[in-house]
């Protein structure tokens, strides 16, 4: 077999291991998918993922940072971001989210941590086009709209909030914190 399509066939095992919560078999077939072709981030991301759930973030930390130094993408940033956060590091875990968000507008672990860190670090109006973005590719999402109205509502724009909380009712007229939200806002 050629390295490439080892490297598939193990990364797509220590995948389906992972899923299945199997993290010795996991761990094992991420680590030949690195030994066959270790030019790609996702075997890292794997191990990463592995080692997260074994509670060792010292070493998922290495593992997103391997796999970051080889791609940088939004997942090796959220997961460095993930850890940062653990460690009392908001700071430090705050622009790596949003550079994740940025890279991937889609990402729900990036656009809730810079939801919950712009509050947590009075950074909200930060956060405002991020989430602005997240709704351009998926209009659908409620839960990021209904953040985006709440930040609105911090910086104080209640006719921000007021027009998002309206297009969440227009789609689920019974969106239950949308309406208080609303009430809140026009009382």
């Amino acid at each position: 077999m050629s390295g490439h399509l080892d490297y598939e066939i193990n990364k797509e095992l220590g995948e389906c291991y992972l899923f299945m919560g199997e993290l010795d078999k996991a761990e094992e077939y991420y680590k030949k998918a690195v030994s066959s072709n270790g030019i790609h981030p996702d075997p890292y991301i794997g191990l990463a993922t592995v080692a997260i759930q074994r509670g060792d973030l010292e070493n998922a930390m290495a593992m997103y940072e391997k796999a970051h130094n080889i791609e940088p993408t939004d997942k090796s940033l959220s997961g460095i971001g993930l850890i940062k956060m653990e460690n009392g590091d908001k700071e430090g875990a705050f622009p790596l989210f949003m550079e994740a968000a940025r890279m991937n507008p889609e990402n729900m672990v990036a656009l809730f941590s810079i939801i919950r860190l712009g509050h947590e670090l009075d950074r909200v109006i930060e956060i405002i086009p991020s989430l602005v973005s997240a709704l351009e590719v998926n209009p659908g999402k409620h839960e990021v709209r209904y953040s985006l109205a709440g930040c609105h509502v911090c910086a104080g724009d209640n006719e921000a909030a007021r027009v998002e909380l309206e297009k969440i009712l227009e789609a689920d007229p019974e969106h239950e914190a949308a309406k208080e939200m609303l009430a809140q806002i026009q009382s």
